[in-house]
């Protein structure tokens, strides 16, 4: 069955080797027991309005205010899948949004894998 396993639409764990993966090349990223955006190639665009087109003519429009906000994005260094982007005050360090048990994770997975009888 292999030791890798989907957390997100994009973010593969490889429990083995504790590694987080990008789920579409294979790409190997950072250890799992850090934070996968590290190991990610990172766009902050400083100005929402490069991304919200605004239907309205004139100074208003829907993006937020870009000294209030920035937006994040990380990157496969890999294929360049987005694997995660996040709205951001300017300065705000980047957010830790996933942390796994990588020990549980490894027991429950790990140890079926060997538990199971081999096929024929």
């Amino acid at each position: 069955m292999g030791t890798k396993r989907q957390i997100t639409e994009y973010l593969d764990i490889d429990l083995e080797k504790e590694l987080w993966c990008c789920n579409r090349c294979g790409h190997e990223l950072i250890s799992a027991r850090e934070n996968y955006k590290k190991g990610c190639r990172v766009y902050v665009r400083k100005d929402p309005n490069t991304i919200y087109n605004s239907p309205l003519k004139g100074p208003f429009s829907f993006a937020p205010d870009p000294t209030w906000a920035m937006l994040v994005e990380f990157y496969c260094p890999g294929c360049g899948v987005m694997v995660e982007n996040e709205m951001l005050p300017p300065g705000h360090p980047v957010t830790h949004d996933i942390e796994l048990d990588i020990d549980k994770l490894k027991e429950k997975y790990l140890s079926s894998e060997t538990d199971k009888p081999a096929r024929k």
